[in-house]
């Protein structure tokens, strides 16, 4: 990266921010609700995930961040066969790794030299992937990293500049490629990469993405670390087979994304042409199918090796589920649902009082963003309660309460305003989540009294938002 890098990053991102509200104006209105675009996305079924990056030319999915361009070198790029191979395996959609964790980037962005521009190719493959995806009638979909380990975009030392460089990317790949039905997001709020979603606040993000595009979905590939019973900080619930999440068959009922890659990692390895490939009878009926069956999407992963090709043994099994599979049409359609939390949750780290306890599960466990820890009443109150302390009033207009189990069954919310409890809202949600969106108020607490449960209650997370609405 050379020094005037930072430089010339921020006036990008002033000329191309100034652009956003312009590009906006010309198709918000045509913009389907977020459920249709759900229902649209999860109709498509079936789609390739393409890893190819700097990381093709090592042995490895984590390359050296500072790993010359001159590595990059497909001699023989072509994104026709990557699209072809799709259309044999009846894919509806596609989602190439435009920037992965070591940041390069593989389009012709003006925010950085560590591009493909830079490397012997000199070719910008975003730009032929969505051309050839799209004379297929295949959609095409962007990943993008939020962890840039070249560009120092890594854990504790994330600077505003980072942030604006960030969007300045976004602005770029959402501007200059055409409509993108979906942005698959990676290396954000994860515990490999420490990126929590306020050092890049989320809902910024979030919305510069909807004000470029604003029928494109959102999917953080790190969600599943939220309840399967809530859309948080992403439009569509993602698992990671091969990272051990899974989504239930038999119970979700949000629209979901399961992904995997097709042989046994997700950038091409030198052991791939000669070694078998997942069986594609497994994928079609122990994956694809019951995944489908429960409101879920499949995105296979198909990485292409040196050359820039996917290999032989990779064509044959996407031919072979093409020829044992096909698209039957739209799925059921999805049960309502709330619409995604992507607020900064100002209870997060707070102090927190509660009635009595058990010493192992404390009341400050449910507000220390970990969900698999909890603040358990004892068994003998009758009468528990659970509240967050802010250190000045703050203003908050959503709640979101993650129970332990499903044991709450009546409960009411109060906020503390000048020196008094005021009633907010009573609820008897039974769901393990409980989303209530409500108009603003301004308070130094709020709290949770719970009136009637069949067993003694648990709370994973207490989350209070600001949303802008």
């Amino acid at each position: 990266m050379n020094i005037n890098h930072h430089f010339r990053q921020g006036l990008l991102a002033l000329g191309l921010l100034a652009a956003t509200s312009a590009v906006a104006q010309q198709v918000a209105p045509a913009s389907p609700a977020l459920p249709q675009l759900q229902q649209q996305f999860e109709d498509m079924r079936f789609g390739m995930f393409i890893h190819f990056n700097i990381p093709t030319f090592f042995n490895q999915d984590w390359p050296d961040p500072d790993a010359s361009p001159a590595i990059f070198n497909p001699k023989k790029l072509d994104c026709n066969q990557w699209a072809k191979a799709a259309k044999s395996a009846n894919m509806a959609y596609a989602c190439l790794t435009t920037k992965h964790h070591s940041g390069f980037c593989i389009w012709d962005t003006k925010t950085t030299d560590y591009n493909v521009m830079h490397s012997p190719l000199k070719r910008d493959v975003v730009r032929e992937y969505v051309n050839a995806f799209r004379a297929q009638g295949i959609k095409p979909c962007l990943y993008f990293s939020i962890l840039d380990t070249h560009h120092k975009i890594r854990p504790g030392f994330i600077t505003r500049e980072d942030v604006e460089m960030i969007k300045a990317q976004l602005t770029e790949l959402l501007t200059n490629y055409g409509e993108i039905p979906a942005l698959i997001i990676d290396g954000w709020d994860a515990p490999w990469s420490r990126i929590s979603y306020d050092a890049v606040p989320f809902e910024e993000i979030y919305r510069l993405i909807k004000t470029l595009q604003p029928s494109c979905l959102v999917m953080d590939l790190n969600s599943a670390k939220y309840p399967a019973e809530a859309l948080m900080y992403t439009d569509i619930k993602s698992y990671e087979l091969g990272a051990g999440q899974r989504i239930s068959k038999e119970s979700n009922q949000l629209p979901a994304l399961t992904c995997l890659p097709l042989n046994d990692a997700w950038f091409w390895k030198t052991t791939f042409p000669t070694k078998p490939v997942k069986d594609p009878n497994m994928l079609v009926n122990d994956l694809l199918k019951p995944l489908n069956n429960a409101y879920c999407t499949f995105i296979l992963n198909a990485a292409p090796n040196r050359d820039g090709l996917i290999d032989d043994n990779a064509l044959a099994a996407l031919s072979a589920i093409g020829k044992s599979w096909k698209n039957e049409g739209p799925i059921a359609e999805l049960p309502p649902h709330d619409a995604p939390i992507i607020s900064h949750n100002i209870a997060k780290h707070q102090p927190t009082n509660a009635s009595y306890s058990y010493d192992y599960n404390i009341m400050d466990f449910a507000t220390d963003d970990d969900f698999n820890s909890a603040w358990q009443s004892n068994s003998i109150v009758q009468h528990p309660w659970f509240e967050v302390v802010f250190d000045k009033d703050e203003a908050f207009n959503t709640i979101a309460i993650t129970e332990t189990s499903h044991h709450i069954q009546q409960y009411r919310i109060e906020y503390f305003e000048n020196g008094a409890w005021k009633p907010l809202l009573t609820g008897n949600n039974t769901s393990r989540v409980k989303i209530h969106r409500f108009d603003r108020v301004y308070g130094g607490k709020v709290r949770i009294l719970i009136d009637k449960f069949d067993e003694a209650p648990g709370i994973d997370e207490f989350g209070v938002y600001n949303e802008r609405r």
